[in-house]
C-alpha cells in the first residue's frame, strides 16, 4: 500500500529521468479530490488521446470536456516527447475497472483478461494521456514512445515497483482500447530494461559485484517444456547471490548481465525462448515470470547473447528458464551468465 507521491518529488522523479517538463500553471492543485480519495496508488496507467496537436490536446486534458470534467490525467505524453503536467491529485482517467486486474498490479503478476468494472480506478493510478488519434495508422514517434517509458519508470522507481505495475486503459476497462498503436508488453519490457539502469541503482552501492557463473551439465528442452538452467559451476559471486539450490543467482539486488548458449544438434534458425522468472525466498514456488526474449541458433550450433537485467527485491530470488517450441527436443551443451549486481 502506497500513498502517492507529494507533488514536488512528481515532478522530481521525472526530471531525474532525464524528461523535458513543462509544468501549467496551477497543475499541484487541479484535480478531483472532492469526489473521492486518491489513493493508496499502485501503478501506472497509459491512454491515448484521439487528439491532434499538443496544444489542444493538453487543453482538453486539463479542462476536460461535457460530462466529464478535467483534469482528465497527471500528465499528458506529446508527440514531441515533452511531459505536460496538468494536474495532480484525484484525476478522470481510469474509471471503472476489474479488481481482478488491481489484484494483479498489486501483486507485480500479468494481468487477467478485464471482465468487470466494479472498481475505482481513479483512485489507485497515476494517469498518462499520450497524443495520438489511435486509430492504429497514427505513429508514435520514437522520442514519444521513449518519453512514456521514462514517465512509468520514473513512478516505478519512486515507489520501488517494477514494470508490472504499469498498465494500459485496455488492460483495465472492458471495451477501451487504449493505447492503440503499441503492445503494453513491449512497453513493460522496456520500463523494466530501463529501471535496472541508472539512476535506480542504489547510490550508496555505487560499485558492483561480479557474477560469473556457468552450466555444463547439458539440458534437454522438450518442445513446449519451460525449464531452469541450474547453475553447478560457479566463477565468481562476490555478492554470495548463487544459492546452494542452484537455480536462482540474484537475491535483493538490481542485476545487468549477458547469458550465452551452447546447444548440440541445433539447426540454424532454431528458436529457443529466454526468460527470468522469480522464486519465493529460502526456496518456495516460483511467483511470477517475465516476458521472453527470442534467440536464434546459428550455423555453430551456438546462440546469440541474451541480456539478463533487472531489480528483485528481498522476498524473492531471479533465476532464468528456457523453452522451445520445435518439432524435436534439442539440448544445450552450456550456459554463462556474467554480469554486473548491485545489492539493494
Amino acid at each position: 500500500m502506497a500513498a502517492p507521491a507529494t507533488a514536488d518529488k512528481f515532478l522530481q522523479a521525472l526530471r531525474a529521468e532525464g524528461l523535458t517538463v513543462i509544468e501549467h500553471g496551477g497543475w499541484r492543485d487541479h484535480n478531483r479530490d472532492h469526489i473521492g480519495p486518491w489513493g493508496p496508488v499502485h501503478g501506472v496507467m497509459i491512454h491515448h488521446t484521439v487528439t491532434r496537436g499538443h496544444e489542444h490536446t493538453v487543453d482538453i486534458c486539463r479542462r476536460g470536456y461535457d460530462g466529464l470534467p478535467g483534469p482528465l490525467c497527471h500528465g499528458v505524453i506529446c508527440k514531441q516527447g515533452h511531459v505536460h503536467l496538468i494536474g495532480y491529485g484525484r484525476a478522470n482517467h481510469a474509471g471503472l475497472g476489474d479488481d481482478d486486474v488491481l489484484r494483479a498490479v498489486i501483486n507485480e503478476t500479468s494481468p487477467p483478461a478485464d471482465n468487470e468494472a466494479n472498481t475505482d480506478g481513479n483512485r489507485h493510478f497515476y494517469g498518462f494521456e499520450c497524443e495520438n488519434l489511435g486509430d492504429g495508422d497514427d505513429p508514435w514517434p520514437a522520442v514519444q514512445l521513449d518519453a512514456i517509458e521514462r514517465a512509468a519508470a520514473a513512478v516505478c522507481r519512486h515507489h520501488r515497483w517494477s514494470e508490472r505495475s504499469v498498465i494500459g486503459h485496455l488492460e483495465w476497462q472492458p471495451g477501451k482500447v487504449d493505447p492503440r498503436g503499441f503492445t503494453m508488453d513491449s512497453m513493460r519490457n522496456r520500463i523494466r530494461s530501463r529501471l535496472a539502469d541508472t539512476p535506480g541503482r542504489p547510490e550508496e552501492e555505487d560499485v558492483p559485484k561480479y557474477l560469473s557463473l556457468g552450466m555444463t551439465d547439458p539440458l534437454t528442452l522438450q518442445p513446449g517444456q519451460w525449464k531452469t538452467i541450474a547453475w553447478n559451476e560457479e566463477y565468481a559471486d562476490q555478492a554470495d547471490n548463487h544459492f546452494e539450490v542452484g537455480q536462482t543467482f540474484a537475491h535483493n539486488a538490481h542485476y545487468n548481465g549477458l547469458l550465452t548458449l551452447v546447444g548440440e544438434g541445433v539447426a540454424r534458425g532454431d528458436e529457443v525462448q529466454v526468460r527470468i522468472a522469480e522464486d519465493e525466498d529460502g526456496g518456495g514456488p516460483t511467483v511470477r515470470t517475465f516476458d521472453p526474449i527470442e534467440v536464434v541458433g546459428t550455423s555453430g550450433g551456438t546462440y546469440g547473447g541474451v541480456p539478463v537485467l533487472g531489480v528483485v527485491g528481498a522476498g524473492t530470488r531471479a533465476k532464468i528458464q528456457l523453452c522451445h517450441f520445435g518439432p524435436s527436443p534439442i539440448t544445450i551443451a552450456r550456459a554463462a551468465l556474467r554480469a554486473h549486481v548491485w545489492p539493494l
